[in-house]
């Protein structure tokens, strides 16, 4: 139990080390995991696998998908990317995808969070109302 309390310390002040003005640094990430699995401290797996966790959930954030019912302009892009980038930052990557079942509108998902603008969404919430 005292290990996974260590290792879980150890991979959160490697993943702070690897953060470059608030940005994950991949090529960070990789020599930190390159040192640890060369050296093979005590609890490494531990360590590595938190270390995993943290990461995948730092690239889950960073990263913000755009679904519409109809395609964007470009004006219309660049307008959501500076919202977006107001709200959670700079370094996120933005991906726009052009899905018609959606009817009309926008769902929009960063990490966690689900926006759903979407007219199926608010006819789902209308339906499960009554």
């Amino acid at each position: 139990m005292k290990i996974f309390k260590q290792a879980r310390r150890d991979a959160k002040s490697l993943f702070q080390a690897c953060r470059t003005n608030g940005v994950l640094d991949e090529s960070k990430v990789r020599e930190v995991v390159q040192k640890v699995v060369a050296t093979k401290p005590r609890g490494y797996v531990g360590v590595l696998q938190h270390f995993q966790r943290l990461v995948k959930l730092d690239i889950d954030r960073r990263t913000a998908r755009i679904e519409s019912a109809t395609p964007l302009s470009t004006a219309q892009q660049n307008e959501l990317s500076g919202t977006l980038a107001r709200q959670y930052g700079q370094g996120l990557q933005i991906s726009f995808e052009h899905n018609p079942s959606l009817l009309g509108g926008l769902r929009i998902k960063v990490g966690s969070d689900v926006v759903d603008a979407t007219v199926q969404g608010r006819l789902d919430a209308l339906a499960e109302s009554f």
